[in-house]
């Protein structure tokens, strides 16, 4: 039965809940709502009935991860310098995970949920999703959704988070810690801080992490089926990108994401630096490595469209360069040579114009990019990672020295 006038159409879901799940053109698709943390945190009261929450995780989350850990090492004289040599206020790592990290991954899940219902519409809106192909992009949504809301990734989130956590409490080394730890006849024993920083800390953040990890590689797969769709690209569009220009907006998203891993790797190496007499020069192969890392992997989705970009360029290229030499030949056989070539609808189509506005037809599509991530794009995901790392350069080496250095590069 058709949809009535102005009445979204939808396809019916099916979570692992066995709860239906209405998916209209994306307006209703969330990576953040509905899916299993999600409903464990509302069952829990963290999530409200309506909304995220996120103001009250905001303060709930961080205080639970680092305000026990703050009272029992000031109780035991190691939240400040005197009774250890490195004492917790000195283990940025530590105070950014809780305090900065945390709030951030938080912060990104508002972010998503403000931009997915505005962005994933615009594939239909915009034309791209051709009319024939629209039952298809919304039994897409449909499976994301049941991906999204499966147990499974959780359970690995959660095994993943917690091994790495058994696996280090097993260590008689463990840097991070030595403010907790005490010596004995046993050896190295931890404090009730060292303890929960172990077992509560660092898991939490390891599990918030993944979490965003899944959520881009559920990105990744929606993009990967969207891309496999026959796309009504516009090679001559003005965002250079076929009109997929937009989907870089999605990078905001993971801003904070990355933004929270590169400050608490940034406070660790401060800690090194400051407190271990590493020069910054020891840390820049670890520095660059890291920063690779983080922006291939948070930029990995885009690719998903360089099969269909580069396949509407070349096509375009002939296309353009065919309807360009017929539109040329004319007008030089008409106005160069004197020829009487009649009237061809060629040489009056407005939307064409003179050979002026032909050839920059052809030079839009000749300057069409194969990846649909321009510079706002990168600097969404670049800037992110790169400002903590030159935050920690900045201890030994001077701002200005090194912000011509970055120039430098950059020029």
């Amino acid at each position: 039965m058709p949809a009535e006038p102005g009445v979204p159409s939808v396809t019916p879901g099916l979570t692992t809940d066995g709860e239906s799940a209405a998916v209209d053109d994306g307006a209703s698709l969330s990576l953040v709502s509905g899916d299993a943390a999600y409903r464990l945190q509302r069952r829990i009261g963290l999530i409200p009935a309506k909304g995220l929450g996120i103001g009250r995780r905001l303060v709930i989350l961080p205080l639970v991860a680092w305000l026990p850990m703050a009272i029992w090492a000031a109780l035991n004289h190691r939240a400040l310098a005197g009774a250890v040599q490195e004492p917790l206020l000195s283990h940025y790592g530590i105070h950014v995970r809780c305090l900065v990290a945390i709030p951030l991954l938080l912060v990104a899940e508002a972010l998503a949920q403000g931009v997915m219902p505005k962005l994933i519409p615009y594939f239909v809106t915009s034309g791209l999703v051709p009319a024939d192909c629209r039952d298809r992009f919304r039994q897409i949504l449909s499976n994301i959704l049941v991906l999204r809301d499966r147990w499974l990734p959780w359970i690995v989130i959660l095994g993943v988070a917690f091994a790495l956590s058994t696996i280090d409490s097993f260590r008689q080394d463990i840097h991070e810690v030595a403010w907790a730890a005490s010596d004995a006849p046993a050896g190295l024993r931890l404090g009730f801080g060292g303890w929960w920083y172990l077992l509560v800390v660092r898991p939490l953040y390891v599990c918030l992490i993944l979490t965003w990890v899944w959520r881009l590689v559920l990105l990744a797969i929606l993009f990967w089926r969207v891309s496999g769709l026959p796309l009504s690209l516009v090679p001559t569009h003005p965002d250079r990108a076929g009109g997929l220009a937009f989907v870089e907006r999605f990078a905001v998203v993971f801003s904070p994401v990355l933004l929270a891993h590169s400050a608490v790797l940034s406070a660790s190496w401060a800690h090194s630096v400051i407190y271990h007499g590493v020069e910054i020069t020891a840390l820049r192969a670890e520095m660059v490595a890291a920063a690779i890392l983080l922006v291939v992997v948070f930029a990995l989705p885009y690719l998903s469209f360089v099969r269909a970009l580069g396949h509407a360029k070349r096509e375009a290229e002939l296309e353009y360069g065919v309807l360009a030499g017929r539109h040329g030949r004319l007008v030089r056989e008409k106005w160069i040579l004197g020829k009487q070539v009649g009237e061809p609808p060629v040489l009056d189509a407005p939307e064409l114009g003179p050979v002026a506005d032909m050839v920059g037809l052809y030079g839009a599509v000749a300057g069409m990019r194969g990846l649909p991530l321009g510079k706002r794009g990168l600097a969404m995901i670049v800037l992110p990672v790169v400002v903590p790392m030159l935050l920690v350069a900045a201890i030994q080496v001077p701002v200005k020295d090194l912000l011509m250095k970055v120039l430098g590069t950059l020029v």
